[in-house]
């Protein structure tokens, strides 16, 4: 029998009441545990009732934060203000043509272009980009995509890949228009312009040419979302007919695909975050099928790439055989036909504790490796000539100068004599290089700068500091924080905080450019991000430390930072807010549940805080394959009950909590909406505060909220606007902004 629970008290300065959902029974039991779930019932998003409760939800979030709204212009006049609204990319050369995006000033969508490539006979100056100036279109310029006019009409408008045949006559792309991550195929004939009777509905991410363009291979996902099948579709030839190349039944496995760098293979990657498996289709033997590398009972993590060295089929294979921080060798495919523990492997890049491999590509000439030392990634390369002997090269890795940057291949043609890189750090905007491979006449390569993408309103990078901090967690482990402040920001123990972090699946924080990021800073806020375990920030160890029976790490650290940031001289310890997205607001709803009294403000945004409800359906969209990241709590009753300890849904208290905004999006696939729904109706039932504790729904977003560019940049305001105002930090610093 549903009954509707007592309102709680209004939010502080406001006689506005939140909406209060009612109170239905729902039994869940696992492993002799009884949970009673009182606002399961909201998970019905077809239900009338529910999409009302939603809009008043809503409405009042816009009445306990319309005081913010001029300061949520002003941030966004900010962010407007310092981009460069037409645009372009730097082209990135690709067979025959160069190719690029332009973005437009007013438009919410970037256009794809091409124009042809010249060959004169030198390598680098073929390999040379042409200028191509912000909203001037040059002579060939032909227009693949315009993405504004194909939003036009739609509530919401994403690609979720493009190819084009190695000819340059056909262009295949797939959109989502209602951000539930599933798109539509289409195939354009760039040479009329007319697009093909060939529709593809309902696939995943990714989207492959054969080389000799007459086939085209797409992902579909299952009912829980997971992609499972890679498909083969024979242009011209109903899509009713298209072959499953291969289906993936573990509901446990991810599926992808990609080209080999030389395009004379399809890789299909198999896994979760524990173990692999690849399989290789030659393009040259099709009917041959599919052939396994290295099967998952093995339980390695790997990736390979075939390719030939020397004119000989070989296997480049990153993996953590005997090496948690992975390694790469040499393997003939010969050899795969033994047992494993027989096999030789000839290693290229050995262990180290110190150092995480994170992956290996090939061009014609040389390996390019991505590392990770002392937090951050770096590139290295070294020439195919002597690759796995005595006679192999050392590594040959470009400069910077920056203590904190992230540096990354952003794009390599076999065939180049370049790779294409991307640079920034926290106060240096990206900037794309071109890395000229060495050669004899060039031992150490050379870097050339293509684009730095330019800042407005007077930004300059010397206004702002970034350093190198470390908190010590309770278990005495120092966890690495990234500390941003205005230049002019006192230590004097007034200013107000904000401290950052996600700390989930070995993702890292790494230090990138944030325009939106300044309008914090340039208030007087301090923000530290906290490189908590769990993310990948110091190898494999590190991430290892901070899931399934150790996931508690990842909060503890954050609580750790937070203490760092209390004492270090810059805040008053009274003003300082937490935010973190995804499995970064399970965090948020986990630090909140223990450490209520540290934070001003929370901003939880597409929040995983029912976690444990998720993970015991396997039937919700990719909750099978979260089993290697939190532990399967269906089957193992130690998992369960560690889960169930932290899961921040099941864990509110009767705690005076801080202000919360948890920000989700209707649509999304990867953290239900209901998740945060069900969260602030029993955190406000229980609460013994009076701050407002409100949820934002974008009825027509997904994960990533809603999708135009002049949109994310209002969600990017309305979420630092709600922080600033918590922490009273609404005002401008004497010269600060913009000029």
């Amino acid at each position: 029998m549903s009954h509707t629970s007592s309102a709680p008290a209004p939010a502080s300065g406001s006689s506005v009441q939140p909406p209060v959902a009612k109170r239905v029974p729902a039994r869940r039991e696992h492993h002799g545990d009884v949970f009673i779930d009182h606002y399961e019932w909201l998970r019905d998003k077809e239900s009338d009732e529910v999409i009302e409760h939603l809009k008043a939800e809503n409405a009042y979030q816009e009445a306990v934060t319309a005081h913010q709204e001029q300061l949520r212009e002003a941030m966004f006049q900010e962010i407007k203000g310092r981009t460069q609204e037409t645009d372009l990319s730097v082209p990135n050369r690709k067979d025959g043509w160069w190719y690029y995006s332009r973005s437009v000033e007013g438009k919410e969508y970037s256009i794809q272009c091409r124009v042809r490539a010249q060959e004169t006979g030198d390598r680098v100056a073929d390999w040379t980009p042409p200028v191509v100036e912000p909203g001037i279109s040059i002579e060939g310029e032909q227009v693949l995509l315009d993405g504004n006019v194909e939003a036009e009409g739609q509530p919401f408008f994403s690609v979720g890949g493009a190819a084009v045949t190695i000819d340059g006559n056909l262009y295949a792309y797939a959109v989502d228009n209602s951000g539930d991550e599933r798109f539509t195929l289409r195939i354009k004939d760039l040479r009329t312009g007319e697009l093909l009777p060939d529709v593809i509905e309902n696939i995943f991410y990714g989207v492959a040419f054969s080389p000799d363009g007459t086939r085209l291979f797409y992902t579909v996902v299952d009912d829980s979302w997971r992609p499972y099948q890679v498909k083969s579709h024979v242009l011209g030839t109903p899509v009713a007919d298209d072959e499953v190349l291969y289906q993936e039944d573990d509901v446990a496995m991810w599926l992808g695909f990609d080209l080999a760098s030389d395009r004379r293979h399809l890789v299909l990657s198999i896994g979760c975050s524990e173990f692999s498996e690849t399989r290789l289709l030659r393009f040259d033997d099709y009917d041959a099928g599919l052939a396994t590398v290295i099967s998952r009972d093995e339980r390695l993590l790997y990736e390979a790439e075939p390719f030939l060295l020397d004119g000989r089929e070989t296997l480049l294979v990153t993996h953590n055989k005997d090496a948690i921080n992975s390694m790469v060798s040499l393997v003939d495919p010969e050899e795969l036909a033994k047992p494993l523990s027989e096999q030789n492997w000839r290693t290229v890049v050995g262990h180290s504790d110190q150092v995480r491999v994170n992956g290996a590509g090939v061009t014609s000439t040389h390996l390019v490796l991505s590392i990770r030392k002392d937090t951050i990634e770096r590139v290295q390369v070294l020439p195919l000539a002597g690759l796995g002997t005595a006679g192999q090269a050392s590594p040959v890795e470009p400069a910077f100068d920056e203590e904190l940057y992230t540096a990354g291949v952003s794009g390599s043609d076999y065939e180049a004599p370049v790779i294409r890189m991307g640079y920034t750090s926290y106060f240096t905007p990206s900037r794309v290089y071109d890395f000229v491979l060495p050669t004899p006449d060039k031992p150490a390569g050379e870097l050339l700068l293509r684009k730095e993408s330019p800042v407005l309103g007077g930004y300059s990078p010397s206004d702002y500091v970034a350093t190198r901090e470390w908190a010590t967690a309770d278990d005495g482990t120092r966890v690495p924080l990234s500390v941003l402040r205005h230049a002019s920001v006192k230590q004097d123990g007034t200013a107000a905080g904000l401290v950052y972090g996600y700390g989930s699946y070995e993702m890292s924080m790494d230090p990138g450019f944030g325009v939106a990021r300044l309008s914090l800073l340039d208030r007087g806020i301090v923000m530290v991000i906290a490189h908590i375990r769990g993310g990948g920030e110091l190898g494999r160890h590190w991430y290892e430390d901070g899931k399934k029976l150790t996931k508690k790490n990842t909060f503890t650290d954050f609580i750790a930072a937070t203490d760092w940031l209390a004492s270090s001289g810059w805040v008053d310890p009274s003003r300082i807010a937490a935010m973190g997205g995804s499995a970064g607001g399970l965090l948020m709803g986990a630090v909140a549940n223990m450490a209520p009294e540290k934070y001003a403000a929370v901003v939880a945004q597409v929040p995983f805080v029912d976690a444990l409800t998720t993970i015991l359906d396997p039937e919700l969209p990719l909750s099978a394959l979260e089993w290697e990241e939190w532990g399967n709590p269906i089957t193992d009753p130690e998992a369960y009950a560690y889960m169930k300890s932290y899961t921040p849904y099941e864990n509110v208290r009767s705690v005076a909590y801080p202000k919360i905004a948890a920000v989700t999006s209707f649509n999304d696939t990867r953290v239900l909406y209901v998740e945060p729904a069900k969260w602030v109706q029993a955190l406000r039932a229980v609460s013994t505060g009076s701050e407002p504790i409100v949820m934002k729904i974008e009825m027509d977003g997904g994960h990533g909220g809603a999708s135009g560019r002049y949109v994310q940049w209002r969600e990017r305001a309305w979420d630092y606007a709600f922080v600033a105002d918590s922490l009273g930090a609404t005002k401008l610093l004497p010269g600060a902004g913009l000029k």
